[in-house]
């Protein structure tokens, strides 16, 4: 049950409100829905969610019923085996009153399109529980494969580890701190600086690193890599090794075609690249050669249009220090990701 690519994208709309806020006000501009009656089994309850779901247009209906009856009945294991990991007799044994409450409760924000990341509070990437509140960008499956070919290089190519047996490495953008996160848990060696033009994604990152008993090795600082002046903070900190990013890169024409839900609840500035979703790459790669060491990496999530779009870029800019040197593919085969290199100056 572990969500896919496409999958995903739709379940990541919703609103930023948080449980307790003004949003049961709007329940009542819904059609209702009924309680189930009698005594309601996990089974049944995710039976009954299920149809009122599909009968809303919920997407992926029966994940999202099993998600939250899963956590409201304690189940501690990655998100996408939650329920299965019950043991029979709580699946099939009556709820209690305050369960079931619960359910219906958390249920209700799902029919109002929050995501079901935003309901439970918390959610998996790459093994680690982050915290997740809204509005901050709710990291996708195809930025743990973004994270896997950063770890793959940093195994591969032994420059790429830094001086200090672990490389400095610094992300552009960090939202709930997934990738910064789940590179230090892996590298143990390596520290990160962490940046976000948004108060909120700093907040969340600063929380979930202290969760994970990561913070000492993360510096989290708010900036905006678009608006050169505040790249004086990083100055100090170079040369990095690496410089990894899953930037806002949907092409702003793109942005009405999107999901309403998405338009309407997720915050557009973890979405919206710029007329050719370039604002943002083109500001880190504009900024790489000064923070980078020779032969220092960039790691990019991208749309597919823009491993042709960063070529054309790079071969037009006066610096020539920086040079595409691949593309992978994600999951669906679409080209997903960008390697940029520094080049070594020649003597």
């Amino acid at each position: 049950m572990k969500l896919g690519g496409r999958m995903w994208w739709t379940l990541l709309s919703g609103p930023r409100r948080r449980r307790g806020d003004p949003l049961s006000r709007a329940f009542g501009s819904q059609q209702p829905h009924s309680h189930p009656t009698g005594e309601s089994s996990a089974t049944e309850l995710v039976r009954h969610w299920t149809e009122i779901f599909e009968k809303r247009g919920i997407p992926e209906a029966q994940e999202s019923s099993q998600y939250i009856v899963a956590h409201v009945l304690g189940a501690k294991t990655p998100l996408w085996g939650q329920f299965q990991s019950l043991k029979p007799v709580c699946r099939t044994k009556p709820l209690t009153p305050s369960q079931l409450h619960d359910i219906h409760e958390l249920c209700s924000l799902r029919l109002q399109r929050m995501p079901v990341q935003y309901i439970l509070g918390d959610w998996d990437f790459r093994g680690l529980n982050l915290k997740m509140t809204p509005p901050v960008f709710i990291p996708r499956p195809e930025t743990e494969e973004l994270v896997e070919w950063v770890l793959e290089e940093v195994a591969q190519r032994p420059h790429v580890a830094g001086t200090q047996g672990g490389p400095l490495i610094l992300e552009v953008g960090c939202g709930s701190g997934a990738v910064s996160l789940s590179l230090l848990n892996q590298l143990p060696q390596s520290q990160v600086i962490a940046v976000d033009k948004e108060e909120a994604a700093i907040r969340l990152t600063r929380d979930n690193a202290r969760r994970l008993r990561l913070q000492d090795r993360i510096q989290i600082i708010p900036l905006d890599v678009t608006s050169e002046g505040n790249w004086t903070p990083l100055l100090p900190w170079a040369p990095l090794d690496l410089v990894v990013s899953n930037p806002p890169y949907v092409f702003h024409q793109d942005m009405e075609q999107l999901a309403p839900e998405i338009l309407r609840y997720e915050d557009p500035v973890a979405l919206d690249g710029g007329e050719e979703g370039m604002d943002v790459i083109s500001s880190i790669l504009t900024l790489a050669p000064r923070i980078l060491k020779d032969c220092g990496s960039i790691f990019l999530e991208v749309d597919p249009r823009h491993p042709e779009l960063v070529g054309n870029w790079l071969q037009s800019w006066p610096n020539p220090s920086l040079r595409l040197i691949a593309v992978r593919q994600d999951l669906c085969g679409r080209p997903r990701f960008l390697h940029v290199q520094k080049s070594r100056p020649y003597v």
